[in-house]
């Protein structure tokens, strides 16, 4: 299929997405810790309400444990710390009660932790960290779809039949220039590079796993708030993979 053919296919998607880039950025340039708390704890919300559709889990509970949770995060220096606390809490209650639903532990894995690792990346390098990601993650979620669909043939896995072994690996090589151009002070070429990789395949899997909830559950999308996207989820599934390996070798490098 000719680029032309598949941009104009997909018009609607690339306006979305041209539009929550331009989003992303105005709060990255603003770089107030309040902002990107409250913008990312609006995202947790939508995210938990649609992820909980996807695990068919009915309870509000979700939303007190993960609300209380992140207001804690806006004072604590390092929010993914919390995610440990909330495990106790939630196998406190299940020993206690014998009867909480063993698939709130599942909200506590993804989204909520993954947000909150999100958050202490920003904390501890920066709003630019936040951009590395963005542009590994966009490099490799773009890379895929245009090579994939230009001249991909061999399929990747089950879980997506659409994701291809050629749109995959176009991914990954476009998010490893793009993420070595943008890549955070004080990091070498050798590791903006292996970092970038990684990153990028993590995101990938990131994606996979979003596809197999919905797989699971028998949906197209996440949801529909995002014309062309689907929902949150759909947007943001890469990142939250990306983003807690990102934050591990960070620690392990810098």
């Amino acid at each position: 299929m000719a680029i032309q053919e598949i941009v104009k296919s997909s018009g609607t998607r690339i306006k979305t997405g041209v539009a929550l880039i331009l989003a992303v950025l105005l709060i990255g340039y603003i770089d107030s810790f309040f902002l990107m708390w409250l913008f990312l704890g609006g995202l947790l919300v939508v995210s938990l309400d649609e992820v909980m559709k996807l695990y068919k889990v009915d309870s509000v509970s979700i939303y007190l444990y993960s609300g209380v949770l992140w207001f804690i995060s806006y004072f604590y220096p390092t929010p993914d710390d919390l995610v440990f606390v909330l495990a106790i809490v939630y196998a406190s209650l299940l020993a206690y009660t014998k009867n909480l639903d063993k698939k709130l532990f599942f909200t506590l894995l993804y989204p909520t932790a993954s947000f909150l690792f999100l958050l202490t990346l920003y904390i501890e390098y920066g709003v630019m960290s936040l951009l590395w990601l963005l542009v590994i993650v966009a490099g490799a979620d773009i890379g895929a779809y245009f090579v994939g669909r230009s001249m991909g043939k061999t399929k990747f896995c089950e879980t997506s039949p659409n994701k291809t072994l050629e749109g995959v690996a176009g991914g990954v090589i476009v998010a490893t220039i793009l993420g070595v151009m943008f890549a955070i002070d004080n990091i070498s070429l050798f590791g903006a590079i292996v970092i970038s990789i990684i990153v990028a395949i993590a995101s990938v899997f990131g994606d996979l796993f979003e596809s197999y909830l919905k797989r699971e559950a028998g949906v197209k999308d996440s949801g529909n708030i995002l014309p062309g996207h689907g929902g949150i989820l759909d947007r943001t599934d890469g990142y939250l993979f990306g983003g807690v390996i990102m934050l591990v070798l960070l620690r392990a490098v810098m």
